[in-house]
């Protein structure tokens, strides 16, 4: 594995871990068609576990199958795929070495009803990641939820277990429950908020939504009457000012399926923002497949030339 300046750069922000560790953050960033850049494409399928197949799989049939996305993201040039522990043991092992693998340890799911108190179920082991040869592992954090302060301190032990085996820690902070509104849920100052406090309990890689310009908390509406959201690349770069100044890696997601000028205006917003990349899946996964290899070529030109 080669490892570029500019990577080696990223990591020396990752200088308290371990080898392991850092090895692995740079397999991440030194994997696919952006290799090298400090930018990536997590390729990630979570989607059956948390919508159910049908919807999430029916529109292209032969994304009902693991192999399918293996080789989807392989072709694609992503950096990483993201999937949880079924997928994983029916895929991982006919793409080894292929491409690096992030094993997502805990996942919702579209019957769970209480929803002030979202929650997510832990369905794989820090051990398990570390079987399958993964490069890291991916954990849901829910910032708002009545379960939040519970949620972070299984979000703190996972990431301190997977630093010790040498992976790399890709949390997804998502604020839901309790008094977060459905407009809160994509407020800048709640993003945000949900991106320092991953960033604070160890994480590597942050995964958010790209935030909108609505303030939902109101003791932070006088703090962000002086700062630039007008834009979403203006967004973006205060979400990555929230990380430690810029000083850790956050990627944005794709949102739920839209068309192909939508997704790929957001995500040259987050590239002229300094976003560090995407983990998108429907946007790709819920396309033919000819097309969704057209989608992620030119997300990697817009992330290459960010």
């Amino acid at each position: 594995m080669r490892i570029s300046q500019t990577v080696r750069r990223v990591l020396n922000d990752y200088s308290s871990e371990n080898l392991g560790t850092q090895t692995n953050i740079a397999r991440i960033l030194s994997s696919g068609k952006l290799a090298g850049t400090g930018k990536m494409i997590v390729y990630a399928i979570d989607q059956g576990f948390e919508h159910g197949p049908g919807r999430s799989f029916e529109v292209n049939p032969p994304s009902y199958d693991p192999h399918y996305h293996f080789k989807f993201g392989v072709d694609a040039g992503v950096s990483a795929i993201a999937v949880p522990l079924g997928m994983m043991e029916c895929a991982g092992p006919s793409f080894v070495g292929a491409v690096p693998t992030i094993l997502k340890i805990n996942s919702s799911n579209s019957l769970y009803r209480n929803k002030t108190a979202a929650d997510q179920s832990c369905n794989a082991t820090v051990k398990d990641a570390v079987r399958l040869g993964c490069a890291g592992i991916g954990f849901t954090l829910y910032p708002g939820s009545d379960q939040n302060l519970d949620i972070m301190e299984e979000c703190r032990e996972v990431i301190a277990e997977a630093k010790a085996h040498g992976l790399a820690a890709v949390i997804w902070s998502y604020a839901r429950g309790g008094d977060v509104s459905k407009e809160g849920e994509l407020a800048l100052d709640v993003i945000t908020y949900g991106a320092h406090l991953a960033c604070q309990l160890g994480a590597h890689i942050v995964k958010v939504k790209p935030p909108t310009a609505h303030i939902e908390l109101e003791a932070a509406k006088k703090a962000y009457a002086s700062v630039k959201k007008d834009t979403l690349a203006d967004r973006v770069a205060h979400v990555k000012q929230s990380c430690f100044g810029g000083r850790r890696l956050v990627v944005f997601s794709g949102m739920e399926a839209t068309s192909e000028e939508a997704v790929l205006n957001n995500m040259r917003q987050v590239a002229i923002g300094g976003g560090n990349g995407t983990a998108i899946g429907r946007n790709l996964f819920q396309r033919p497949r000819d097309e969704a290899l057209k989608v992620a070529d030119q997300l990697t030109q817009i992330f290459r030339k960010g």
